[in-house]
């Protein structure tokens, strides 16, 4: 087991100004040319139904931060939490709140509604905040923040063509003695990698207050279907560490790791309305 930590100060990697004032939870994916591009959630002011689409950065690395271009899934409605993957020449987006909501691009700029599928998803099972990890050639895990007996969770679907999934169970509960229990059930933005043979789980554990609003728990499993049942240290899944950032995304390239952070305004992230990228490293 490796232990993942903050190895370096943290850098502006993108921050809107046409679209928005601030970033939230985000994706990031690299285009078939090169470029880079996030999506993430935003607004003028903040507070969660304000968010209708998602800002897009642009740039040609990690190292400086992006360029601001339209905004995308401009649809009038809630949309949060927004996951890209690329599947041959496509790219796959999939956002909420519930229900799941899919939108498919052939180049990052347009995007397409198409209808996609849960199966047997239970009640609350898939609510937001949604990431996907391929695990093999056409088969893919899809990660999906909801609540469980009124506590938060993490259903993991699984699919092999990325538009009909299948309920698998959760790969994270909250017990009794989870310290945190809002409505929403505390656990937000999951996001998943395999290294040296186990799988990472990291999820923003919080109930929006300031003391908590930049914790981020990493968890590890052999199965990337089971991370246990979470009860703040009294028994159950322990957290291998925490991480004082918000809505990660873990990116490798070239050999290194690096990862983000943002929110809302006012919340303690190291750069006021941006979303920062800082080098990760493992001991």
């Amino acid at each position: 087991m490796k232990i993942p930590y903050i190895a370096s100060d943290w850098n502006i990697l993108f921050k809107p100004e046409k679209q928005g004032n601030y970033i939230n939870d985000h994706s990031i994916i690299q285009a078939t040319d090169g470029k880079w591009h996030l999506f993430g959630i935003t607004s003028f002011g903040g507070g969660s139904y304000n968010e209708r689409y998602f800002a897009h950065g642009i740039g040609d690395g990690l190292r400086a931060p992006m360029l601001e271009a339209n905004r995308v899934i401009d649809r009038g409605t809630p949309a949060w939490a927004p996951c890209v993957i690329r599947k041959g020449d496509d790219f796959y987006m999939f956002y909420g709140p519930s229900p799941t909501q899919l939108a498919i691009s052939f180049d990052l700029y347009e995007w397409y509604n198409y209808p996609v599928v849960l199966k047997n998803e239970p009640p609350m099972g898939a609510h937001r905040d949604h990431f996907v990890l391929q695990v093999g050639k056409n088969r893919y895990l899809m990660y999906v923040v909801g609540v469980r007996q009124k506590k938060g969770a993490v259903s993991v679907f699984s699919s092999r063509n990325l538009l009909q999934w299948s309920f698998e169970g959760f790969a994270l509960t909250s017990g009794d003695d989870a310290p945190l229990k809002p409505g929403w059930g505390a656990i937000e933005s999951p996001y998943v990698i395999k290294k040296d043979g186990l799988y990472y789980l990291f999820v923003t554990y919080t109930d929006c207050s300031k003391e908590t609003y930049n914790d981020t728990l990493v968890f590890t499993s052999d199965d990337p279907k089971r991370f246990g049942e979470y009860n703040g240290g009294k028994g159950g899944a322990q957290p291998i560490t925490k991480l004082h950032v918000h809505a990660p995304e873990i990116l490798q390239v070239d050999g290194e790791y690096y990862i983000t952070t943002c929110g809302w305004n006012g919340q303690d992230i190291p750069h006021a309305g941006a979303v920062s990228i800082a080098k990760l490293a493992w001991k």
